[in-house]
This record gives structure tokens, sequence and C-alpha cells, in this order.
């Protein structure tokens, strides 16, 4: 019948892109705030549309064989993604899971069915006899060479996102065509955090494509909001790097600097700011990068060259998987 869907993954996509009319006035921003609502995605996230496609790319190459293992280092979204269309495929899902993981992020993947793993496993210094709990905060994350030998050992097979194609092709394909169409052609500036840069890479691309003056925003956390030895319990923004002022060696394939045009650094505290600020004045309830990505673009969107432009803002996750974290604490 004629509206009914069989499957999950026919939810995928066709997000809305939502002007943030009574926020633009509130923060005096001159620019059109377009918003494109990730959390519509059927777990909940962007990363369900990169999830599918690398699951798709991998059953077609023949790398991942009906009833197999699925493996993932991930700090939640795409592992989600992944889980679900692994469930629904009848697959086993395996996830590395990065530290700073909040709980909620945790449950989810559990629900699924998900096995999660630390460094330990991916060494072998781990039997399974010694697995006391389903998960514990890992002394460190496993390095992508421990995980693939972990593959090699097990015959599972390693979806590694941070150098997938599909992971940007779906981005491509998808995401900028659509805020392409829904914009009516007008898209000025994509502002879009820096997780594995799939997302931010193949939708720039795109728009690229159409707008070749496209101005692209990188936001990053700043230097006080990441995990380092001068701050080993910061409150990090979940799944968001740095691009730029770190060493290229340390860079993803698809995470570098060479797709934007300039970064903005934005602390977790003011992600959170950001956050209560949209949600009293649109109803809109956002998750950390999407909050801190939004403050960039209002940064942008101040700036008078852009009076009147359309700044199109990635907005990942919504904030049902943040609420064991400080973020919405004394609202």
């Amino acid at each position: 019948m004629a509206g009914i869907v069989h499957s999950i993954e026919e939810l995928v996509g066709h997000t809305p892109l939502m002007e943030l009319d009574r926020f633009e006035r509130q923060q005096q921003c001159g620019a059109h705030l377009l918003a494109k609502l990730e959390f519509f995605n059927p777990t909940g996230s962007v990363k369900d549309r990169a999830a599918l496609s690398m699951i798709q790319a991998a059953e077609a190459s023949g790398h991942l064989a009906p009833g197999g293992t699925i493996v993932e280092q991930t700090s939640g979204n795409t592992g989600i993604g992944l889980a679900a269309f692994a469930a629904a495929r009848g697959y086993k899902m395996e996830i590395f899971l990065e530290r700073g993981a909040s709980l909620e992020r945790r449950l989810i993947l559990q629900a699924y069915g998900a096995r999660l793993l630390d460094y330990k496993d991916a060494t072998g210094e781990r039997p399974e006899s010694e697995r006391t709990h389903p998960w514990q905060e890992p002394e460190r994350e496993a390095a992508l060479a421990e995980i693939a030998a972990y593959c090699q050992r097990t015959g599972a097979y390693f979806n590694n996102q941070v150098t997938n194609p599909a992971n940007p092709e779906a981005h491509y394909r998808t995401t900028g065509p659509e805020i392409w169409q829904d914009a009516g052609g007008k898209v000025d500036v994509l502002v879009c955090m820096a997780g594995t840069g799939g997302t931010g890479s193949g939708t720039a691309r795109y728009l690229r494509s159409q707008n070749p003056q496209l101005h692209v925003v990188l936001v990053q956390p700043h230097p006080d909001s990441r995990i380092t030895p001068a701050h080993p319990h910061a409150q990090i923004i979940d799944g968001v790097l740095p691009a730029y002022g770190v060493p290229k060696s340390d860079l993803s394939d698809y995470l570098n600097p060479d797709w934007s045009d300039e970064y903005i650094d934005i602390r977790t505290e003011e992600a959170y700011e950001t956050a209560h600020e949209v949600l009293r004045a649109e109803g809109l309830f956002l998750g950390t990068s999407a909050a801190a990505a939004l403050r960039a673009a209002v940064q942008v969107g101040r700036r008078p060259e852009y009076t009147g432009k359309n700044i199109a803002v990635i907005i990942p996750d919504n904030g049902m998987k943040y609420l064991s974290t400080p973020m919405y604490h004394n609202v």
C-alpha cells in the first residue's frame, strides 16, 4: 500500500531543513540559519546515512558475508547506526567504544546487541573469562592497527569509517543534494563539525559542485575541551575532533583542512549555553555537537558580509543521548 515502509533503511535521509527565525532575531544574526535536522533519521543521528552506505558497499564488494561480524571504533552514533542496520540484516556487531562516550550511547549499543570491547580485547591481553562487565572505561582506546589485527585474527569485517569511502559518498549523494534542493539552490555557507570528516567533506563537495563560491566553516573543539595531559578530565564534545592545529599524521583521510575555508574553536560550555538558548527560542532539543555548530554559525551570521545570506548548519543529533552529561543539568 502506498505510504507504508517496510524497513528502517527506508527512513534514512530526507530530513527537514528548518530556518531558525526566532533564534536568529534573538542572536542578532543577519543571515538565515538553515538547520539540517539530522536527528530525524531512524536512530537519531546523521551517522545513519554513512552507516547504511558503508554496509551496502561492504555487501556489494563481498567483504561482508551473511551472518558475519562488523567491527567499528566509534564514539557512539556511527556505531549505533551500524548496530541498528546490522540487527535488521542479521549481522553481529562489535564496538571499540571511544573514551568519554555518554552512558546513553553505551546502553543503546547494548540494547541493539552490540558487544563493547576495549584495547585489551584487540591485543588479546584480556581473555573472555576476565570480562566482568559488558563494558567499562578503558585505560586507553584501541589503535586502528590493533583493531585491524583483531579482525584478521577473528575473521570479522573492520568497517573503519575513517578511511571508508562510502562514508563521505553517502553525504555527497544525499545530504548535499537535499540541502541544495530544500534551500532553493541558494546556499552561501556550510557549517559543520569535525568528526571523521565524512559528513562535511561529502556535503561540501556536492554543494561546491553547485556553488563554487561556497564558504565552508569547520567547527572543532577548543583546546580546553579536548582530553589532553593538560586537561585530562575535560568535558568533551562527543565525536568531535580538531582538524586544524594538529599534526597531519593524527588526521583521518577525510578529517583535514583541505575541504574547508576556515575553522572556529568552540568550548563545550559555549555549546551548552547555545543549546539552552535554542531550546527556549525554537523548542529544539540539541546534542552537544549540534549546539557547537550552531554557536559557530551565529558567529559567521553576524558578519556584515553575510547579511541576508543562507547558512546551512548540520545538526547531527538531538539531546536524548546527553541526559547523563552536565549538558542539561540546571537548565
